[in-house]
Parts: C-alpha cells; structure tokens; sequence
C-alpha cells in the first residue's frame, strides 16, 4: 500500500476488491436491473468505469481542487457515455444509473476508514473528495442519460410525424393526405414537405388534404394549410381541401383567418369527384 493512503492509491492498489465490493454493493441497493442489463455486462460496464477511474485519478486532481472538466477525466467521460448509451437502449432510467454509481460510495469509504483510522483529519478529507469526485461522475451519467432519452424521444416523434402524415397516390396523377387526430404547427409543416416531395415524385397534378379526422385547427395551422396550397399551386398543381368540420369552419371565420383561391369540398368523396373533373377523367373512365 502507498505511504499516503488516497482515493487513487486506492483504486490502484485495491482495484479488485473495491470492484468485488462495488459489486455487492449494486446488489444490496437493488440497484441491478437483470431484467435490462446482464450481471455479466453490469460487470464489464463497472470494471470499465473503475479503470477509467482508477487511470483518471493519477493525472487529475481528486482533492481540493477537484475539477471534473479537467481534460484528465476524459477518460470517465468517454466510459460514462458508453454505459448510458448502452442503458439507455435498455431503458433503464435517470435514478437506477444515478443509483448504480453512487453505489461506488460504500467500498472507497470502507477502505479509507479502514486505512486512515489512526488519521481522522486526513480521512475526513479523503472522504470529502472522494464524495464530490463520486457526485460528479453520477451528475455526469444522469446528464448524458436524460440528453439520449430525449434524443430518442424526439427522433421517435418524427417518425411517428412522418408516419402520421402520408401521402397516398389514389389515382393517375392525384394524390391526398388523410390526416387524422392534432394538427400542429411541426406536423402541418410535414405535410407540407411530404406534399411537395409527392407532386414531384408521381407528376401530380391534384393534391387533396382531407381533414376529416382532424378536430381543430388553430391560426397557426389554417395559416400552414394555407401556405401548402400556395406551395402546391408554385408546383404547378391545383389543392382541395376538404372534410372541413361544422365546429372548425367556425373556428376558422372567428379567427379572421380568409380562404382565397382555396378549393374546399365537404368531404373526401366530393374532392374526389372533383379531381376527376379537375383531370379530364369521365365516370365511366373511373
């Protein structure tokens, strides 16, 4: 053992018995999901952790002056944003990875109460350090936990946008967007993109956008529609609007919001009808 007992000769020279007792300690806080993450990658995770830890601590300081965004740490860091993607993917929340680090506590604190017994001063500062360094690091995971949940989360909610908001090729040069449940002011916007790229893509020359299934539109929305039938009209084809509710017709006329050069119908049959018309397309055709 080192002359002067500290957190980082103790992560050197005790590294196994303080990760065997890291260990049990994840098990008596219930802190192991098994269900989520093996026991044998629980293990590899905190071995790596407490290497990093261990290499960490001989280069940057883990006393007064403690600083976690010294460039030394990068090594935790680097540990800490593997293990929370990992977890992450997984599930498992902000608390149980806080949780799962701050368990580290126990183990240093027994060897150094176990070591500077005879030294109360230096071990009431040993502790100190070694709480802000453990603090840190759980700050740390917690923060990069939550930023990739809500990465996940927001990139779930474009897929769910895109996926609420398809465009449908219903015939030879028509296409319609059914839109059902909220419109807001992203989604309206999708539409919009999803529209263009559609005209394009099948030579459209009529895009109709049935909002049956919507319940209401906001100013901000009426003023996205609006804007999708002007982009669609530069496109060169021609825009409907139909499903328009009693309730959000109201809506619409009470908020001042005008509709010029918008072709509206009171259904999606009755858009239809007029596409076919609007293309030169006969019943009997149809």
């Amino acid at each position: 053992m080192a002359s002067e007992t500290t957190t980082a000769s103790l992560l050197q020279d005790e590294f196994e018995k303080i990760l065997a007792a890291w260990l049990k300690a994840q098990a008596k806080e219930g802190v192991r999901r098994t269900d989520l993450v093996s026991a044998k990658e629980t293990e590899r995770q905190s071995r790596d952790l407490l290497t990093a830890l261990a290499r960490a601590s001989q280069t940057a300081a883990t006393d007064a002056s403690f600083d976690f965004a010294n460039p030394g740490w990068d090594p935790v860091r680097d540990a800490i944003e593997e293990i929370t993607e990992s977890r992450t993917q997984r599930g498992v929340t902000p608390s149980e990875m806080g949780w799962f680090i701050a368990s580290l506590k126990q183990p240093l604190f027994d060897h150094l109460a176990a070591d500077l017994s005879e030294k109360p001063k230096q071990m009431s500062a040993e502790l100190w350090n070694t709480t802000r360094m453990v603090d840190q690091i759980v700050l740390q995971a917690i923060e990069s936990l939550v930023q990739k949940r809500e990465a996940v989360i927001e990139r779930q909610r474009e897929e769910m946008t895109e996926v609420s908001a398809p465009v449908v090729k219903i015939w030879d040069r028509i296409v319609t967007v059914p839109l059902i449940g909220t419109l807001d002011s992203f989604r309206a916007q999708t539409v919009m993109e999803n529209l263009l790229d559609a005209i394009v893509q099948w030579e459209a020359e009529v895009a109709i956008i049935d909002i049956t299934g919507v319940s209401t539109v906001d100013t901000l929305v009426a003023q996205h529609l609006l804007k999708t039938a002007a982009a669609v009209r530069l496109m060169g084809a021609h825009c409907v609007i139909c499903g328009i509710r009693p309730k959000i017709a109201q809506t619409v006329v009470n908020l001042g919001v005008e509709l010029p050069n918008i072709t509206t119908r009171v259904d999606l049959q009755s858009g239809l009808a007029y596409a076919f018309e609007r293309i030169g397309v006969s019943p009997r055709e149809k």
